[in-house]
């Protein structure tokens, strides 16, 4: 922030602006699409179509609160389609728990991590995705991957 700036603003403008910038640190809102909270599938990747995802959307409701995500079969299929990752944040394809399906999840596994200037994982999630978010394993046998889901 631009203190100069800042010193010549009326006194309840400066504060406003000061209090404006530091409500960005975190994301208490959660993500928008993958990573979202959902009831149905129908909740998920508000203004995509979603015959151009790579996968159909999915909510997952094993996830507390719902998790928006979609079928994929590879890392390069998340975020693959314009719009469908505003917020910037890493995914991966991974399969979750002992479901078989493979779904796009906000990464937060090592490399994403320390790329984002982190060294705890939990914390980039609440950082990056959600205050409410933790990183666990997606428990997918071999193919398991480090992802950033609602605590709980």
């Amino acid at each position: 922030m631009n203190l100069r700036l800042l010193a010549r603003l009326p006194v309840p403008m400066a504060l406003v602006t000061m209090l404006a910038s530091a409500c960005g640190s975190s994301n208490d809102q959660g993500p928008t699409n993958t990573g979202q909270s959902c009831q149905v599938a129908d909740d998920c990747y508000p203004g995509i179509d979603p015959a151009t995802l790579e996968g159909d959307p999915v909510c997952m409701t094993r996830v507390p609160g719902g998790y928006c995500t979609h079928d994929c079969t590879q890392d390069l299929d998340c975020c693959a389609v314009m719009g469908e990752c505003p917020d910037g944040l890493p995914q991966v394809c991974a399969p979750f728990e002992s479901t078989g399906a493979m779904n796009c999840f906000l990464s937060c596994e090592a490399s994403d991590v320390t790329n984002a200037g982190f060294a705890d994982s939990t914390a980039f999630c609440q950082a990056k995705a959600n205050a409410a978010f933790i990183c666990r394993s997606t428990g997918g046998g071999s193919q398991n991957r480090k992802v950033c889901v609602p605590n709980g």
